[in-house]
């Protein structure tokens, strides 16, 4: 290998990320065969700067070391998550278990425990993290760089598909558009300086853009929400083995719906049948961190001194613990 040659192209820097080449670790492959030298760089916008970093490593190549051939094959870089974030995504197998509210009152108890936090809404199918804070779909501001600036409600930052929607129409993006989408929600998002915890609100179920967002963050950590019912527990575990094959770590299984507490009885119903939280942590070797029961109130965020409220204090509590955030 021509070392002063891969030096001078690791010297590169790489257009949307403002670092080197050495610095992001973007030279895939490298090797030169018939005096042909072939490269392969992920690039963190593959589509705007393509041309150019063709031209930069073509001129450093061709002109300077002399080299008659050059195939260059270009990767989308995987999302470079900043060290002082942890994402966590919150996923499940199927709809209809709670995700999104157990996502959004989990962020609410961080920011009650003083932990800068955002959502990002990536159920882009069904999304309702703005509906839970009771945010109107308006759209949001953008920085002069235009990085989108997040929606706050109690302090909680939101990024979310419903503030680039008109109200009540449906979701009809495929394919490429639903990337470009991704893409803005993971790159181009102006999260406050001290954020420390970014939580991912996953589509349920283990499909295209489940796939796409665990792709795109690859340091991501997860939560499996499930309910008591076997049959919810069944595919959760499908979530938590793509999970799993994808190389996250699952920082622990959570449990919906558990139970419902009548206080003018002092009885427990279980509604929804028992242990499929259980069953989903002994399937995946992983602990069943939390259990949180049907509340007796229509109130979709929990107050701080209400028995939910003080359960997701106490979970975002030993999160914070297992993660070491202080």
């Amino acid at each position: 290998m021509n070392q002063e040659l891969y030096q001078k192209i690791e010297n590169l820097i790489d257009p949307y990320y403002k670092k080197t080449f050495k610095e992001l670790k973007s030279i895939k492959s490298f090797n030169i065969e018939n005096n042909i030298v072939n490269i392969v760089v992920a690039l963190g916008n593959k589509t705007k700067d393509t041309q150019q970093v063709k031209l930069d490593i073509a001129r450093i190549v061709k002109i300077e070391h002399k080299y008659p051939g050059l195939k260059i094959d270009f990767l989308d870089a995987y999302i470079q998550a900043e060290e002082k974030i942890i994402y966590i995504g919150v996923a499940s197998g199927k709809g209809g278990v709670g995700k999104s509210s157990v996502c959004a009152n989990l962020a609410l108890a961080f920011a009650r425990l003083n932990i800068e936090v955002g959502i990002i809404d990536a159920d882009v199918y069904g999304p309702s993290i703005p509906f839970i804070f009771g945010l109107k779909p308006l759209p949001l501001s953008t920085t002069d760089d235009d990085k989108i600036i997040p929606a706050v409600k109690q302090k909680v930052q939101i990024v979310s598909t419903e503030f680039f929607m008109p109200e009540n129409k449906p979701l009809l993006w495929r394919g490429p558009m639903l990337n470009q989408l991704l893409t803005h929600y993971f790159k181009e998002v102006q999260w406050h300086d001290k954020t420390k915890i970014i939580l991912i609100d996953l589509p349920p179920g283990t499909g295209d853009v489940a796939l796409d967002v665990q792709e795109y963050m690859p340091q991501t950590k997860m939560l499996i929400v499930t309910t008591p019912s076997l049959s919810a527990a069944h595919v959760a575990i499908k979530a938590g083995l793509a999970a799993k094959e994808m190389g996250h770590k699952i920082l622990g299984i959570i449990e919906n719906m558990s139970y419902f507490y009548a206080q003018d009885v002092d009885k427990y119903y279980h509604i929804f049948g028992k242990e499929g939280g259980t069953y989903v942590s002994e399937q995946l070797g992983m602990d069943l961190i939390a259990r949180i029961p049907l509340a007796n109130t229509s109130n979709l965020l929990f107050e701080k001194d209400e028995m939910n409220g003080k359960l997701y204090l106490m979970l975002a509590q030993k999160l914070l613990e297992d993660l070491g955030v202080k």
